[in-house]
């Protein structure tokens, strides 16, 4: 029948409260698609999936229970989302987006071909900008702008700031050093392996880090590393790491809560509490956490501080794709494993 596709698409089976999901949970199917004109509700668009962003805190919407970072769960037997690069393919919005339009969606559909309100399309993507498609997924999607309300907004590190990046290596960790290097502070990252030391000194211009996975003692890390105290610390990991930071900051630092990423595959009894927050108090820090949604309205001034960054090559990137949408498990697997560098995209489509 004309105007019908087939779509394999992901979808939740079962709740994961504790550990990694796996093919339990998320599930794979195919189904059937109309796309024809009169299948198009008005005010929507039929679009065909191109790259996906695998992003750490999907794994929060899996649990079944309400958790810290507030994120709706996914409904069992539903389609999960994702933020993705999608192309126009059918419009009954055309006023705004035709066939072949590529556009950015926060909270697309794990899915091959799919209809969608286009209220809920981001923006527009330049295919004539120069910057490859997976950056929009990377430094210029989720991560990148986590990173720049991080560094750029919240922690607003003047020159010479000394600022500590953990989860260095990933993708928020890469964007965040690189923007507070940019404006001129002393950067440290913390990551999980010495090969990925090497890479945040080397391609990212950090100052130096270390690996987390050889220091006994985070403490003494950050006495070595930070003699003249934190002043800005990006948090991608909670738990110890955060302990330690809050012996080390000076007056008046920020702490941007980005994620916790050693805490989300924990039920929240057996997560790590954090014992000195009496530091804050003399030191008059403010920690703050911060979700996206609340910043959409800075998703422009983002996204022209980040094209001009990277046309200018003050920044860089490195991304990890994973061809085939069947590989979105794995490729959310592989988030919590050490083993991982970068940006994790699903590419679904050239």
């Amino acid at each position: 029948m004309e105007g019908v596709v087939e779509s394999r698409e992901w979808y939740l089976a079962a709740y994961c409260p504790q550990g990694l999901p796996t093919s339990e949970h998320l599930k794979f199917r195919t189904v059937t698609l109309s796309i024809a004109s009169d299948s198009i509700p008005d005010g929507h668009v039929a679009v065909e999936s191109l790259f996906i962003s695998v992003d750490p805190y999907l794994r929060t919407r899996f649990t079944g229970t309400s958790d810290g970072l507030g994120f709706q769960q996914f409904p069992i037997d539903q389609v999960i989302t994702s933020f993705s690069v999608l192309r126009v393919i059918g419009s009954k919005d055309r006023k705004h987006y035709t066939e072949g339009d590529l556009v950015l969606v926060p909270a697309a559909p794990v899915a091959e071909y799919s209809i969608i309100p286009s209220s809920e399309i981001l923006r527009k993507i330049d295919a004539q900008s120069g910057i490859s498609m997976p950056e929009y997924i990377g430094s210029l999607g989720i991560p990148g702008f986590a990173a720049w309300i991080g560094i750029e907004v919240l922690g607003d590190p003047k020159p010479g700031s000394n600022v500590f990046i953990s989860a260095a290596s990933g993708a928020v960790g890469m964007n965040a050093g690189q923007l507070a290097k940019i404006r001129g502070c002393r950067v440290i990252g913390s990551t999980g392996s010495d090969e990925k030391v090497k890479l945040i000194k080397e391609e990212f211009g950090y100052d130096d880090g270390f690996n987390y996975n050889e220091e006994s003692d985070f403490d003494a890390a950050l006495s070595r590393h930070f003699p003249d105290g934190i002043d800005v610390y990006l948090d991608n990991v909670g738990g110890k790491m955060l302990e330690a930071v809050l012996n080390h900051v000076n007056k008046c630092a920020r702490i941007p809560l980005c994620g916790m990423i050693s805490q989300y595959n924990k039920v929240w009894t057996e997560r790590d509490g954090v014992r000195n927050l009496l530091n804050m108090i003399g030191k008059e820090v403010r920690m703050e956490g911060f979700l996206l949604g609340t910043y959409w309205h800075r998703f422009g001034d983002f996204a022209k501080d980040m094209e001009g960054y990277i046309k200018e090559g003050k920044l860089k990137t490195k991304n990890k794709l994973n061809v085939g949408i069947e590989s979105f498990l794995d490729s959310l697997s592989s988030l919590f494993s050490s083993s991982n560098i970068g940006k994790v995209v699903v590419q679904v489509k050239a």
